[in-house]
């Protein structure tokens, strides 16, 4: 996934402000959702910190580290576009999209990019113009969607290449996707921004 490779990561170490949760007020009925709130006869792919619902024209990557081997992100092909999701811990009472957006905005602004604020499906996302650099030219930029929503003691973001980034009608489809995802918190004590550790699929569970 070439095109997110070069995006901005949660800073683990900023002071957490208080901030409130950012989610739509369907968000338990609608998802995405807590792994309390999750079907259970719905055959989702276990991939640790998420899981994944099965759906045609849906294919599937595992995002590696290559220094650690450790899975980074879940990376969804779907509708013309890609969707890379990472769950991250988060405290109880707050949450961390806000923040993350204006950490988000400002990290792109330094690589030379532009960022657009506007209200989504799941409340504010950012729409970036991110430059490729390489061989397609200095001046060449793409554009990604960041979306976030913040649950239980988590937070799920979203990086949307492709059309979904661009096109309407491919962005209700990814958007219904990350709907679908179910978040794995588990009851390990974790720092607000830690990744939710994420793994190879082992089977197909409810």
């Amino acid at each position: 996934m070439s095109d997110l490779e070069d995006l901005p990561e949660l800073d683990t170490e900023a002071e957490l402000p208080d901030e409130d949760k950012s989610a739509p007020e369907d968000r338990e009925s609608e998802g995405p959702f807590d792994e309390s709130e999750a079907n259970p006869v719905r055959p989702y792919i276990d991939l640790g910190g998420v899981k994944v619902l099965p759906r045609e024209g849906l294919n599937l990557r595992l995002e590696v580290e290559e220094s650690t081997k450790r899975v980074v992100a879940v990376g969804l092909d779907y509708a013309g576009s890609t969707l890379q999701i990472q769950p991250f811990a988060a405290p109880r009472s707050t949450g961390l999209w806000h923040e993350t957006r204006a950490q988000i905005a400002e990290q792109i602004a330094s690589q030379g990019g532009k960022v657009t604020e506007k209200d989504g499906d799941f409340g504010p996302e950012l729409i970036a113009e991110v430059p490729s650099g390489g061989a397609a030219g200095a001046n060449a930029t793409h554009i990604a969607r960041f979306i976030g929503v913040d649950g239980p003691r988590w937070f799920l973001r979203g990086v949307v290449a492709g059309d979904g980034a661009v096109k309407p009608e491919s962005a209700a489809l990814v958007d219904d996707l990350f709907r679908s995802i179910v978040v794995v918190r588990g009851n390990t004590p974790m720092p607000p921004r830690e990744l939710i550790p994420l793994r190879m699929p082992t089977a197909t569970s409810a």
